[in-house]
């Protein structure tokens, strides 16, 4: 008789810990849903950081979660089940998850960092917060310079119009960003975001804020490792249950593809991990039933 695995012996390797790794470990491991089908495995996530940010020290100090940090994932043997790090450290796994995210298409703008940015869905709830304390200080209806030509500039632009922005938007990418130079604060009592955009040719936009929504490529080197199916724009293709090409291998977030459009254009972090664990579970069980009926 062939020795059939039991529950608890589940293993899922997490490769990425990004937004929706980390809200996909949170709903296995944190019994953050009680609707849910109950997990009694291991989960391995793979960090590609060697610092230990809070939010990952936290899902570390979860029962049956082990974090290795600064172990990226670089290969996959989908026959084997076994990952490899760049490091040469191999982990073999029951499911796997690919959340290794996205990467600017273009090098940053000068100045990047003093603007706010969209990417993603999750990244409409910053830009609100942003919104609300300059219009508390400007005392009126904020003008945007939203810098954008793809379906992330489209979102972006929806976003700021929701929350009462008028948005200026332009095709033509800049060579900087120029930061707020007042004495303004906002409630948090930090520099209020960058004011305005500098172009090749020397002209410039000025407004109350500066939204940067350009494209971004899914990182797919690891999915290319295992022979998994890709959109055209790069992105892993995945179903609505966010399953790949491969039986056992999931993708979220960024990494992912649907319909023609980043995963993270349509669907939250949290939407993600509720989609992918629903399937994940589902998949288990399954693979449990068909192992006692072989047995």
């Amino acid at each position: 008789m062939s020795a059939i695995p039991s529950a608890p012996s589940l293993h899922i390797v997490i490769a990425g810990a990004g937004p929706a790794a980390q809200a996909l470990v949170r709903r296995l491991a944190g019994g953050s849903d009680s609707r849910q089908r109950a997990f009694h495995g291991t989960i391995t996530v793979l960090s590609n950081r060697d610092e230990c940010p809070e939010a990952l020290l936290e899902l570390a100090e979860l029962p049956r979660v082990s974090v290795r940090f600064g172990q990226a994932a670089s290969f996959i043997d989908a026959d084997a089940k076994i990952v490899t790090t760049v490091d040469g450290m191999e982990f073999s796994y029951d499911q796997l998850v690919i959340a290794t995210g996205s990467a600017p298409a273009l090098p940053p703008v000068a100045g990047a960092e003093s603007g706010l940015s969209y990417s993603t869905i999750d990244d409409a709830a910053n830009i609100g917060e942003a919104v609300k304390d300059l219009t508390r200080l400007v005392g009126r209806r904020p003008l945007g310079i939203l810098v954008g030509n793809g379906p992330a500039a489209g979102q972006a632009e929806a976003v700021l119009r929701a929350r009462g922005v008028r948005p200026v938007r332009t095709t033509l990418r800049p060579t900087a960003v120029v930061p707020f130079t007042g004495t303004g604060t906002d409630t948090q009592g930090s520099t209020l975001p960058a004011t305005g955009i500098l172009f090749e040719d020397g002209s410039s936009m000025k407004g109350d804020l500066v939204v940067l929504a350009e494209e971004r490529t899914a990182r797919n080197e690891l999915a290319e490792s295992a022979g998994l199916t890709t959109a055209p724009d790069g992105g892993i293709s995945v179903g609505r249950d966010l399953a790949t090409s491969v039986p056992g291998i999931w993708a979220v977030g960024d990494a992912a593809s649907c319909d023609g459009l980043r995963l993270g254009l349509l669907l939250s972090a949290e939407s993600s991990a509720m989609l992918c664990a629903s399937g994940l579970l589902l998949s288990a069980g399954k693979e449990d039933q068909q192992a006692l009926l072989a047995a």
